[in-house]
């Protein structure tokens, strides 16, 4: 165990030697320079919910992997890039999914659920009349589904005026970049790796996956209609 001085108080926590990078201060205060750890030790003693936790509270649909090894990967990609984001958890069920629409009025997170739940039932659809001849990994079109868009915590941030804008790295690296890396730190499969390189433009020039096909249709198919402000009546 450890002993931490936080607001004053002392508490006894399991030392997250490998989660969590601290100083000691000289009046025996511990300062969290980077909070890691997927259980939340510290982020909870500082009032705060654990990543872990935002990233279920964002992403029911994770549970719908059936595969633990790869639910647990696509979990801690998001983990990691919360930790590294400008970006907190609810602003994600803030800004706009673009900003390739002007006013757009659909959430990044209301885009992106749709994205996983349009993904899945196109798989079973295909797999129930074609699959006979095309088979597909229906964990690999929703693990996929669910990190397309995992790097845009990299390439977005919010401005001095609160709205979101496409960060410095964003403006160097896409996500379909900053998203492969992530999920390559985390131990993603290079099938579903594949999926977020090719999801977007980039993946027009290779060829893709039966499920990568999938996904690009949803993505796209979640963002089109937004292009002709004729389609768009917000209630």
């Amino acid at each position: 165990l450890c002993l931490l001085r936080l607001r004053g108080e002392l508490f006894d926590a399991p030392c997250p030697t490998s989660a969590v990078s601290v100083s000691i201060l000289p009046q025996g205060h511990v300062s969290p320079r980077r909070l890691l750890s997927p259980q939340g030790t510290l982020s909870s003693l500082l009032g705060g919910d654990s990543m872990r936790e935002a990233v279920e509270r964002l992403w029911p649909e994770i549970n719908w992997i059936q595969n633990p090894t790869l639910r647990e990967q696509v979990t801690q990609s998001w983990i990691k890039a919360l930790e590294r984001s400008p970006l907190k958890p609810d602003d994600l069920n803030q800004i706009p999914f673009t900003l390739l629409v002007p006013n757009c009025p659909i959430t990044f997170m209301e885009h992106k659920r749709c994205v996983v739940h349009i993904a899945r039932d196109s798989a079973r659809a295909m797999r129930d009349f074609m699959g006979r001849a095309l088979p597909i990994d229906e964990d690999v079109v929703i693990a996929g589904a669910i990190l397309a868009d995992v790097g845009k915590l990299l390439e977005y941030e919010l401005g001095p005026d609160g709205q979101s804008r496409q960060s410095e790295r964003g403006e160097a690296l896409r996500h379909p970049f900053t998203g492969v890396a992530l999920a390559i730190e985390c131990g993603i499969p290079d099938s579903v790796c594949h999926i977020i390189a090719a999801h977007a433009a980039e993946g027009d020039l290779v060829k893709r996956t039966t499920e990568a096909f999938i996904v690009h249709h949803a993505d796209f198919m979640a963002f089109l209609p937004f292009k002709n402000p004729k389609n768009v009546r917000v209630k």
